[in-house]
């Protein structure tokens, strides 16, 4: 009727004409507005509130005021003394319709809320878990109508929710009587994917958590998440405990291969590892156990093989075959997480045999195949997980870089801990280095600069090499060039080669010609594989970079670039993810629609076995230069003055003086 009032909701900007008296929850539900209610519409959750608009708006033509609203309703007065309802908002399960309406959505009352994204270019992703609160009030039992507790509590759920229910955890028929006993018939049901009943609870309940993890051959990392909001509220890592069993991955596969129970015992360790960080975390955020509903997990390959306890070792030898690549949905306690029994456990899928779960889990976190930029994502570590693609084509490929990114092979090498140099800088003119320790803000000439450094870490060896190179200690075959002897007492001779004493002291840190050769190798190999990946799409220059994973997060693009790590990029379009695995784990976490996004996308990409390209030693042998011995690098070039390409001489004192000019 043209008298009827018209209500409009923001920001959707949905809009309608209503019958006085229609309740506005039901109006907007009706609209498909995004607005949330657990309590279905009893005035107990408070997550329906919203905002009316007061004065003329011409551009809908009407006049709206809050006074268009029946009066606050007992439950409303009642959450407004508790301060769970704000003064200026009201209860739209509460209010009915009386006059025309512009009525506000906030943001924390919408079922989708925006899950806040660190990078400025990444997409909007909204929170709509596979898991949702459903509160319900039940017929109780009556001679005259014989039917069963779940009867009962199916057609609530159907009238309240339009909820038809498709199956049962036993543990909930186990305890449906006593349940409704305890909470006078009023209960919330936790249902999964709109039809599973996983859990039940007397009376009214909106605590629903989840835990995302990313379980690295050397870290473990877990995010505690809310259900509802989104929000992470607690967050733990450890050290993976198979490390006693092998540093890298090959080695864990050796020890499954040579032990009967080898596996088993990795498998028993990393499980124990996930309970103590879903203890943690749930400590931390006060929140219990049994609040935690589901779990989703990252990991490579090997890692996501252990966890599930499937056996890992044909993936030691070619060709590589998974027992499995397809996300994984089980019982968390199938897998002896000791959370709530309805607890269900999401792995995310494996792209191939050395492109694991946390590579779909980078790959969900960066999103490349929503865009059109030709983006090139590196997972760094000792296996290399590299993706190059937008929303057209995906390819993606692993590249065996060994351990020396991490430290290992390094004469003064280290993995990231306090102590460790992680920043050099190399003043051109006098060849002395200044440098930063993990734990410690001050650089080593900075008075505040405290303590021995104990060795350097992955990223700190980078930076060292490139900041070599761009003084003129190193040659673009990645030799020290020994004729600089004469300007720095800092290249020492060893035997027939140089080396750089970066720290003197009690434990004098020093980088050897054979360090250089270990980094030459793991970036060379990296190198290759992501031009190898360039070759096959058909492309000879990227419009992003981006390192993802740990050591991946704290390597400087620049000096990167400068050793010739990664492609040639415009310097400001390549930066770190982060750990984009666990990201992705918190993605899946929360948003169910994801997970089918990332399944078909990881299904339709290309992986390309560096092993069989013909073409792979070669770009690994031109790599092997500083930065490369072929590629020109022109936007590295716009930004840095790079040395002029020269031999070195062994010693001789015959070198020239080099000069470059700081960014």
């Amino acid at each position: 009727m043209a008298d009827d009032p018209l209500v409009v909701f923001t920001p959707s900007g949905l809009r309608k004409r209503f019958r006085r008296g229609t309740g506005l929850l039901e109006a907007a539900r009706d609209l498909g507005v995004d607005l949330d209610s657990v309590c279905g519409g009893r005035g107990i959750c408070t997550r329906c509130q919203v905002r009316i608009a007061e004065g003329d708006f011409a551009k809908h033509g009407i006049v709206s005021s809050s006074e268009h609203l029946t009066p606050l309703a007992d439950a409303e007065h009642r959450q407004r003394a508790s301060g769970l309802l704000k003064h200026n908002r009201r209860l739209s399960c509460q209010a009915r319709i009386g006059g025309d309406l512009v009525v506000d959505v906030p943001a924390e009352s919408q079922v989708h809320r925006q899950i806040v994204r660190k990078r400025a270019d990444a997409r909007t992703v909204e929170v709509d878990p596979v898991v949702k609160a459903m509160y319900v009030e039940i017929a109780e039992p009556d001679m005259h109508d014989p039917a069963s507790h779940l009867r009962r509590l199916e057609s609530a759920l159907k009238e309240t929710w339009n909820v038809t229910v498709a199956g049962v955890d036993a543990h909930v028929l186990r305890k449906l009587h006593a349940t409704l006993e305890e909470g006078g018939y009023r209960a919330t049901v936790l249902v999964r994917r709109g039809k599973r009943l996983v859990d039940i609870r007397p009376g009214f309940h909106d605590r629903l958590h989840g835990l995302a993890v990313d379980v690295g051959s050397t870290t473990i990392a877990a995010h505690l998440c809310d259900l509802q909001t989104g929000d992470v509220l607690a967050s733990a890592g450890c050290m993976n405990p198979q490390i006693r069993f092998g540093e890298d991955l090959m080695s864990r596969v050796s020890y499954a291969m040579m032990n009967e129970d080898g596996a088993a015992a990795m498998t028993a360790v990393v499980r124990t590892a996930l309970n103590e960080l879903a203890g943690e975390t749930a400590r931390e955020a006060g929140v219990e156990l049994h609040d935690i509903l589901e779990v989703t997990i990252a990991g490579n390959p090997v890692m996501h093989h252990l966890v599930l306890g499937l056996d890992p070792t044909p993936l030691g030898f070619a060709p590589f075959a998974l027992a499995t690549d397809d996300a994984t949905i089980m019982l968390a306690s199938d897998i002896g997480l000791e959370l709530n029994p309805g607890s269900r456990i999401y792995v995310l899928p494996c792209i191939a045999g050395h492109v694991g779960a946390d590579a779909a889990g980078v790959l969900l976190a960066e999103m490349p195949y929503r865009n059109d930029e030709m983006t090139l994502i590196v997972d760094v570590g000792t296996n290399a997980e590299i993706i190059l693609g937008n929303r057209t084509r995906l390819l993606a490929a692993s590249s065996p870089t060994g351990p020396a990114f991490e430290g290992a092979q390094i004469s003064s090498g280290q993995r990231a801990a306090p102590g460790a140099i992680e920043r050099v800088r190399i003043d051109a003119e006098t060849l002395e280095p200044v440098f930063r320790v993990i734990g410690n803000e001050h650089w080593s000439n900075e008075a505040g600069f405290a303590g021995e450094p104990t060795g350097i870490c992955g990223s700190g060896i980078i930076e060292l090499l490139a900041e070599m190179y761009l003084a003129g200690l190193l040659t673009e075959d990645g030799i020290i060039d020994g004729a600089m002897a004469s300007r720095t007492p800092r290249i020492v001779q060893q035997d027939r080669t140089f080396a750089y004493v970066l720290h003197q002291g009690p434990s004098p840190i020093i980088v050897t010609q054979n360090d250089i050769r270990q980094i030459q190798l793991a970036k060379g190999a990296l190198y290759a594989g992501a031009r190898l990946l360039m070759d096959h799409m058909g492309v000879d220059s990227l419009d992003r970079v981006t390192l993802a994973g740990a050591f991946g997060s704290h390597i400087d693009t620049r000096h990167a670039m400068v050793l010739g790590l990664i492609p040639d990029c415009p310097l400001e379009r390549t930066g770190s993810a982060g750990n984009a695995a666990g990201t992705g784990a918190r993605l899946a976490l929360l948003n169910g629609a994801l997970r089918k996004e990332l399944e078909r996308e990881v299904r339709r990409i290309e992986k390309i076995e560096t092993a069989v390209e013909p073409k792979f030693q070669e770009h690994f042998v031109d790599a092997m230069a500083i930065p490369h011995k072929t590629a020109d690098y022109p936007c590295l070039k716009r930004v840095v003055s790079l040395p002029r390409r020269k031999a070195a001489t062994q010693g001789d004192g015959t070198g020239r003086r080099r000069r470059r000019a700081r960014t």
